[in-house]
Order: C-alpha cells, then structure tokens, then sequence
C-alpha cells in the first residue's frame, strides 16, 4: 500500500478520533450547564428579577466554554470533510477552519438571542389577557392590588413570573404603579406601558380605573389584531429570503452527491473555493436585503 494512502488514513483516525472526543466532552459539559443554569435562574427569581437579556439563560462565563466547544466541534468536523474530500490545500484549511471556529462562536449567540425574542413575545402577547383581567377584577369589585394577585394566581410562563415579582416588591413598600415601571424596564412593552400610564394618570387623578383599562384593553385588541395581520402579509417574503438563501447550498449538495467527480473541482482548486466564497457572500446580502424590506415597522 502506499505510503500517501497510509498518512491520510491516519490523519483521518486521528481527525475523527479528535471529534467523538469533543462530543462526549461536550455532553458532560452540557449536563453541567445544565444544573449550573437552574441555580442561575433561582438566583435570579429570588433577587428580585432579571432583565430579559442573554444573561437570563445562561451566565457568561458558561457562554464562553459553549461558544469554545462548538467552535472547536465545528472545525474539527470541517476539517475532517475538507480532508475526506482529498482538499490538502493549507490556504483552504485555514481559513474555512478560521471561519468555522467564528460560527461556533456567533450560533450560541444566535440560539439564546431566539429564546430571549421568544420570552419577550410570549409576555408581550399576555399583556391583553393582563388587561382584561384587571378590568374583570375591578368590575367585581376589587382593588387593583388584589385584582393583580387574583390574575397571577390564574396566569402562567413569563407574564406569572413578572408578576409575582411586582407583588413582592409591592409587599416590601414598593408602589404599584412603580412595581409594574419596574416590570417594563426588565421587558420593555408597548403595550404594558401603555397600561402603566393609564393606571399611574387615573390613580393621581382619580375616575373610573375599569373604563379606562377597558378603553385600553380596546386599543390593546386593535394593535395586535394589526400586527397579525401585517405578520400574515409579509410572511411570504420571509419565506422567500430563506428559501432563495439555502437553495444553492442544497443544489450544491445534491450535485456533489449525484455527480462526486463533477464537483469534486469546486472544492479542490483555488477558483472554485473563489466561486463559493463570492456566493456565500451575494446569498447572505439578498437574505438581510429581502428580510430588510419586509420587516416593516409600525
């Protein structure tokens, strides 16, 4: 056999070899991570709230070890593609490595960032449920503090979370209306400011709390039913920023699978790692053109 096929062979053993160690390394991090960011949350809850940021999941030093584990994960799997499809070329290695690297450092960032839009829009979208609450309560006869602890107790997910948090501080001295400011500087709303404006003004000015929170809660319907609406309208259009993105990687893969020796020179000569650097590059500037124009902002 000859020498060449018996130092490849090696090298693949070793890359491989390098990426099941990574892996296990990797879940018994994250089993750590795991505990480590329950106790961060208690933490959190118990001292009085925290802002809905990265922070809120995960602490950043724990960030830090994810963000140096799947980018080393993600290059040494690159790596060893590269090296399966016979791509020797140390100008190629290293900067597809380099590149690599930095989207296991950006991916961490980009899946925690998701959960903290998820989280603000999960509260966000329970504010007309808050209000309707409110005003059911104060028509029964309620105090606005009881009203409140009466929809805690019945809600759920973030908004209970908030909630309970503004009754405690409202136990400990705290005024309402600034509890609930409180609530807004850790999940800045339109709407709930809207709500804190109209409690703060009718209880300085007096009048009819449960009028005023129904003509909120009205204004609050007309704004979401809105949004939806221009949700539904531009949908297509993020749809298509994805799908014209991701299509010429898929068309891209289904060729090297169909024809290995057609495109096997796209990724062994200089000019065609040219030709995929330059479309990467173009997909990415249509995909934030396309999502650019239909993020409309109202």
């Amino acid at each position: 056999m000859d020498i060449s096929i018996l130092q490849r062979i090696a090298i693949y053993l070793l890359v491989f070899a390098a990426v099941f160690l990574l892996i296990f390394l990797s879940v018994v991090m994250v089993q750590g991570i795991s505990m480590e960011h329950y106790d961060h949350k208690v933490k959190d809850k118990t001292a009085g709230g925290h802002r809905n940021d990265i922070g809120y999941f995960v602490a950043s030093r724990v960030l830090l070890q994810i963000q140096i584990s799947i980018g080393t994960l993600l290059m040494a799997l690159i790596v060893a593609i590269l090296l399966f499809c016979k791509v020797f070329m140390i100008y190629v290695l290293v900067p597809v490595s380099l590149l690599a690297l930095g989207l296991g450092f950006v991916l961490p960032i980009l899946y925690y960032s998701r959960k903290v839009k998820k989280r603000a829009q999960d509260f966000e979208g329970s504010i007309l449920d808050l209000s309707m609450g409110l005003t059911s309560g104060l028509r029964a006869g309620q105090a606005l503090p009881q009203a409140l602890e009466v929809f805690a107790r019945r809600s759920e997910g973030t908004l209970k979370e908030e909630l309970d948090i503004v009754l405690r501080e409202y136990r400990l001295g705290v005024e309402l209306p600034d509890a609930l400011q409180r609530m807004y500087d850790r999940l800045p709303c339109e709407d709930l400011q809207l709500l804190i404006v109209s409690i703060r003004l009718t209880l300085q000015s007096g009048g009819s709390l449960a009028d005023v929170l129904q003509r909120i809660t009205q204004t609050i319907r007309g704004r979401i039913e809105f949004q939806q609406k221009l949700k539904a309208l531009t949908a297509q259009g993020r749809f298509e920023a994805l799908a014209m993105s991701l299509a010429p990687l898929l068309a891209f893969v289904l060729l090297f699978v169909i024809n290995n020796d057609l495109m096997l020179p796209m990724v062994q000569t200089l000019i065609g790692w040219c030709a995929i650097g330059v479309m990467l590059t173009l997909e990415t500037i249509g995909y934030f053109v396309i999502r650019a124009i239909v993020d409309v902002k109202v």
